[in-house]
């Protein structure tokens, strides 16, 4: 089979200005030293997209140029210069962040915190956030950052490895080995949902989900959640007490975003207990810290999907113990990326995930 041809121009969303999307044709980019090209199957759309699309990110390229899209996965057509860990025809996914590679943090696995971010003459890059990204028909990224798909995962499912990267790195932060705690986690979008998938097959003893919304707390239920609680029928932090004779939780993973659900989140830890703090929080926010050092309780938190989670979140979907059938619900062409927006943010029809197919 000869090589893939590879058009000069692709269909792409270009962000003019906030809110301001338009799909028209750009050059196919090329890939540098370390890079491949893909053909982009699909794209998720995330939370941190809409915040990208209304109000703009730091370090982002100008507006009329800038190509977003961060949870996307495809497959590889050409090979950059020194390129020998994949092949053309390779299935493959992608996480968002690749670090300089120079800096400490990026030596010690913290890459999601580089201390170049933004900085491409130091070789950082965030595909869909610093550099142009995957809501595209073609996109360019490290090797570093890319990785095979397992023969049993499609193209869609593959996109999800970012968020489910993000739930197994605060896992990870907490501590990893986590057998026989209990975990409480705090919101059940998509990061959460992944986290109770996470939690019980790292062998917590109990997992419990608290939440607002009573259709995705079922989705919990049915991903192997042991307890869910709906914070507007009950004290969440009196049922995580009954539930854990009085202690508390070992572990409380934060993935809402809110004041209340951050205070919920202290209270209902352990003495001793870990907080990871997930989610992002569209203001300040004000908290007991005298609780937290009373009772010494580790407050940490995660950007994104570092130490190679998205790893290990592809050989966990494909084990079948991180899964998406209730997660992915819509899927549309990029020539519709505006309608998927609009669903997914007003989330019509139970949207939860919503993916591009390019």
């Amino acid at each position: 089979m000869g090589s893939p041809v590879i058009p000069e121009t692709m269909r792409a969303a270009v962000l003019y200005g906030p809110e301001d999307i338009r799909i028209e044709d750009r050059p196919v980019p090329k890939p540098g030293v370390g890079e491949v090209l893909v053909k982009v199957a699909a794209c998720g759309i995330c939370g941190t997209d809409i915040k990208i699309i209304t109000k703009g990110m730091p370090k982002m390229p100008p507006y009329g140029d800038f190509i977003f899209g961060h949870e996307w996965a495809g497959t590889v057509v050409a090979l950059g210069e020194t390129v020998d860990e994949f092949k053309v025809g390779d299935r493959v996914a992608i996480e968002a962040h690749k670090g300089c590679g120079r800096c400490e943090n990026c030596l010690d696995g913290k890459y999601t915190a580089c201390f170049n971010y933004g900085r491409l003459e130091k070789g950082h890059r965030t595909s869909g956030m610093t550099v142009n990204g995957g809501f595209a028909e073609y996109a360019v990224h490290h090797v570093n950052s890319v990785y095979k798909i397992p023969d049993n995962i499609g193209f869609n499912e593959a996109t999800f490895v970012t968020t489910a990267g993000c739930a197994l790195y605060a896992l990870d932060v907490a501590g990893g080995y986590i057998v026989g705690d209990t975990v409480v986690i705090i919101g059940p979008g998509p990061i959460g949902l992944a986290a109770v998938q996470g939690a019980k097959a790292l062998g917590a003893e109990k997992v419990i989900l608290t939440g607002t919304r009573e259709e995705r707390l079922a989705i919990g239920r049915y991903y192997g959640a042991d307890h869910t609680i709906n914070v507007k029928e009950e004290d969440p932090v009196e049922r995580i007490m009954e539930l854990t004779g009085g202690k508390g939780a070992d572990i409380v993973l934060e993935c809402a975003g809110t004041q209340q659900s951050l205070n919920q989140g202290l209270q209902g830890a352990k003495k001793g207990g870990v907080m990871v703090l997930v989610a992002f929080y569209k203001e300040p926010v004000t908290i007991d810290l005298s609780h937290a050092v009373l009772n010494q309780i580790k407050i940490l938190s995660v950007r994104g999907e570092g130490n190679q989670n998205c790893r290990r979140a592809l050989a966990m979907q494909s084990q079948g113990k991180i899964k998406t059938d209730k997660i992915i619900t819509h899927s549309f062409p990029l020539e519709e990326l505006n309608e998927a927006i609009q669903t997914f943010v007003e989330r019509r029809d139970g949207a939860m995930k919503v993916v591009i197919n390019p």
